[in-house]
């Protein structure tokens, strides 16, 4: 009962920030601000933070990790490269034999249409195994390709960034996902589907190539994400608070990536702290499984601090509305969490209203009781509207059935 209070969290995050850059003053500051944000957070699990020791909390953590299947699906492993040499990983989870294939050979000969490919890009801190829900509904039903981004998963790192160069940037993830997609899916047309910044990587992708998306993109799914103003969002603090956290944050990300592994001790022993800041910010319902909170905790908590740091400028700096255009005219679907605090629904909104401008109009769906993880939280309404976008898309036949997608409601709940 002694070690849980919001004034524990925001100390601890303090000492964090203080043992990394060697500046009192300025954790104090970080210290101030990030105590915001964990007094949202220690509001949130307080009960379970005073009834529950934190040495039973971290044997359950290990028993989650040990028992949890989530995120445990490979597909078959390949390498792409980017245009600066950084190693992209992805894996293609191929159709199962198509007994139809026969008749399009002779209809077509050796040269039969490629298959729809759908591909999944990921977000911030997170990996491929993101979708783990969509990614087990589909298999079998439709070829895909989920891959990491640079840094996260089992990419590469960005070797710019690394050695203190210029931090990375959307456009750069952009043309990353176009380096996936020459060797994944070089041929055929495409669905691509894109999480947070996977979304916006693939608004990237538009602003570069927009001939490759006009010729080979027949639709698209933009889950969570924004195409500018992230600058604007609040995250569910007070004008004080996220006005202290937009002038510290930058600085003390800097600082934090160039002390990474004093910084990464420092988050395994503020570990609690950090689970209650990815429960708030990723999810909202009550009756969450707690195996997927904590696949979603080893996701982000995976992403070193010097690649959170190396990221995070680039969000501020996002702008791509003019690159939506290109997405004009196809089957798109828009989805988000009514409950979002990193990219709130009103960028959805924002981005269904520019594509309905053009028919076929896009497919707006706000989730309830959703926060940003949607496609974890409430998988089935997301692969649901996902399966609708790949019929009207052609990528399946209508009268498909998806396999099943597990539900994160706890027994009973």
């Amino acid at each position: 009962m002694n070690e849980t209070s919001t004034g524990d969290v925001a100390e601890a995050a303090a000492v964090v920030v203080a043992e990394a850059t060697g500046n009192w003053r300025r954790a104090s500051i970080a210290g101030a601000a990030i105590g915001v944000v964990a007094a949202g957070a220690a509001a949130g699990v307080a009960l379970e933070r005073l009834t529950v020791g934190r040495g039973i909390r971290k044997k359950a953590r290990l028993a989650l990790d040990a028992s949890g299947p989530y995120g445990a699906l490979r597909g078959t492993p390949g390498r792409a490269f980017a245009d600066d040499g950084t190693t992209l990983y992805y894996e293609v989870d191929e159709t199962e034999p198509d007994v139809a294939a026969p008749r399009r050979r002779r209809l077509f000969g050796r040269k039969a249409p490629a298959p729809v490919t759908v591909v999944f890009s990921h977000g911030y801190c997170l990996s491929q195994d993101s979708w783990h829900f969509q990614r087990a509904a589909l298999r079998g039903l439709v070829r895909t390709v989920h891959w990491d981004q640079r840094s996260h998963g089992r990419s590469g790192r960005s070797a710019a960034a690394a050695a203190g160069g210029a931090p990375v940037s959307i456009d750069q993830l952009g043309r990353d996902l176009k380096a996936v997609i020459d060797a994944a899916a070089p041929d055929g047309p495409l669905v691509l589907v894109g999480h947070s910044m996977g979304g916006m990587t693939m608004m990237a992708l538009a602003a570069d190539y927009p001939e490759l998306v006009r010729e080979r993109v027949v639709a698209a799914a933009f889950v969570g994400t924004s195409s500018g103003k992230l600058g604007e969002v609040n995250y569910g603090l007070p004008v004080a608070g996220v006005n202290a956290i937009r002038r510290v944050l930058p600085g003390v990300l800097r600082a934090l990536g160039s002390q990474a592994e004093l910084v990464e001790r420092g988050r395994r022993a503020t570990a609690d702290l950090f689970a209650g800041l990815i429960k708030r910010y990723s999810f909202s319902s009550k009756d969450l499984d707690p195996a997927v909170a904590r696949f979603a905790e080893r996701m982000i908590e995976s992403t070193p601090i010097d690649v959170v740091a190396e990221f995070y400028p680039a969000f501020a700096e996002h702008d791509k509305t003019e690159a939506l255009a290109v997405f004009q005219g196809l089957p798109v679907l828009v989805l988000a969490g009514d409950k979002d605090l990193v990219t709130p629904s009103a960028h959805s909104e924002a981005i269904a209203d520019l594509l309905r401008e053009v028919e076929p109009a896009a497919e707006l769906v706000i989730v309830p009781d959703a926060g940003h993880l949607v496609m974890l939280e409430h998988p089935e309404a997301v692969t649901d509207r996902l399966a609708d976008l790949l019929v009207r898309a052609g990528a399946v036949p209508p009268a498909a059935t998806v396999g099943r997608y597990g539900s994160t409601a706890q027994p009973g709940g």
